[in-house]
Order: C-alpha cells, then sequence, then structure tokens
C-alpha cells in the first residue's frame, strides 16, 4: 500500500525492505500479531547488530542491519492491512530508531577507538539528515492525506486512536520531542518555506531519500563487511554537507 497517488510515487533508496515488508504483514495480517510486536522485534535486530559489531562479526551485523530495515517496513504495513494506525506504533517507532542509531554508532566507536567527538558529530548529522528526508516525504504525504499518523510540526500531544490509551501516547510523545525536537527544530528553521512548496520532483525525492534511515544502515552494513569501519563516522560527518545543498536545491526548484 502506497502513501501516495501513483503520479507522485518516486523511488524510495531508503525503503529496500519495503516489499518483503509487505510480505510478512500479509501473513501475519490474520494473526494476533501486532504492529508494536514487529517494531519490537526489529529493535532486537539491531540490538544483536551491534553486538555483531562488538564482536567483529561485520557481515552477519550487515545482515541484521538489512533484516531490521525490512521489519521496519513490515509493521507500517501490517498497521495498515490491518487498519490499525496508532500514534503508540508511530512514536514507539521512531524512539527504537534513534536508540538505535545511538547504540549502533557508541559500538563503532568503541571498535574503532575513535573519537568521542567526531562520533557525537556523526551521529548529529545522521539524525539531520533522517529529519531533513522525514521533513519533505511528510509533508508530500499529508498533502495526498496519505498518512494518518505522521504530522509535519509534532508540536503537542495528539488525542488517543481507538484502541490505545491516551498516557501511552502522551508518554511516548514526550520521549519523541525529547529526542527529536532539537532535530526538527533545526531543519524547519533551515527550510521552514518547505511547507508551503509547490515542486517536490520525484527524482528529488529519490536524491534526498538516500538520507533515509534504511539508506544509511545499509552504507553502515556494507562498510562493516568490507572492513571500512574506521570509515563510518567521518562518512556521515562528511555527507552531512548534502544537507544544505538538497535545501538549496528544494528552493531553487520552488523560486
Amino acid at each position: 500500500m502506497s502513501k501516495l497517488p501513483k503520479k507522485y510515487r518516486f523511488v524510495d533508496l531508503s525503503d529496500y525492505g519495503r516489499a518483503a515488508g509487505k510480505k510478512i504483514a500479509f501473513y501475519l495480517t490474520n494473526t494476533s500479531v501486532t504492529p508494536i510486536h514487529i517494531t519490537l522485534l526489529f529493535l532486537i535486530c539491531g540490538i544483536l547488530a551491534a553486538l555483531c559489531i562488538l564482536f567483529q562479526y561485520y557481515w552477519s551485523a550487515a545482515i541484521l542491519l538489512v533484516l531490521k530495515s525490512v521489519l521496519d517496513a513490515a509493521d507500517g504495513e501490517l498497521a495498515r492491512m490491518k487498519k490499525t494506525p496508532s500514534y503508540t506504533g508511530r512514536y514507539l517507532d521512531s524512539i527504537a530508531d534513534i536508540t538505535l542509531n545511538i547504540l549502533l554508532l557508541t559500538t563503532i566507536w568503541y571498535v574503532t577507538q575513535g573519537s568521542v567527538i567526531y562520533t557525537i558529530l556523526a551521529l548529529f548529522g545522521l539524525q539531520l539528515q533522517g529529519t531533513l528526508y522525514n521533513y519533505y516525504y511528510v509533508i508530500l504525504r499529508n498533502r495526498f492525506h496519505g498518512d494518518t499518523t505522521s504530522r509535519v510540526f509534532e508540536e503537542s500531544v495528539p488525542k488517543a486512536m481507538e484502541g490505545e490509551k491516551q498516557k501511552h501516547v502522551t508518554l511516548l510523545f514526550r520521549i519523541y520531542r525529547f529526542f527529536y525536537g532539537p532535530f526538527d527544530m533545526i531543519i524547519y528553521r533551515l527550510d521552514h518555506k518547505a511547507v508551503n512548496c509547490k515542486k517536490f520532483p520525484n527524482w528529488f525525492m529519490t536524491a534526498v531519500s538516500t538520507f533515509g534511515l534504511g539508506f544509511q544502515l545499509l552504507i553502515i552494513g556494507a562498510m562493516l563487511g568490507f572492513d571500512l569501519k574506521d570509515h563510518i563516522i567521518p562518512f556521515f560527518i562528511g555527507y552531512s554537507f548534502l544537507i544544505p545543498i538538497f535545501i538549496g536545491l528544494r528552493r531553487f526548484l520552488n523560486r
């Protein structure tokens, strides 16, 4: 189930796990398995990947990171197939993502004996990249009513949907805001006019999708497998310099 009308669908390079995720969701539709179960499972995959990095099983870590991306697609697909969207699942998914990002980069820092400052910069860049991609993508999805749980501006606690408890939504929203609020604010300040822009060409969204978490994890997995672990943290610091380039290009397209 696409989140966008056919005309506006683009090749999402971070969403390579979608096809497999749909199949998993399809087979689980009539079971008692919930999207939150899948979210917790991808969290476990990420933790196992970090352990594999710690003990230098790098290709195993790469496989687990790909599996994590597949399951990350599956939880949303299952929610749509079961018609059970929830803010609980939406915020838990994002909290799990940033938790794993911190864990993975910390583990890579440890095994490479790298710089703490560079690791913090890499994490900061990694999150800004993902936030820019999500910012543009959520604007596009909301324009065509392709999403019921993601909001362009996460500023207030949403009202719980049917089947979930308000106290859970409130707690997870506050945790989400603690982790993501600063990144959301920075990206909005850098490109606040994007919410009113008329053009998000498909090729542009494909290019920006390289900032998506799935593609980031794919890069990390590949660099681990090919014994380039010492270059992971410098790579994501350098890759962050594309942020102002994408923002400038977005402005140029809508001048």
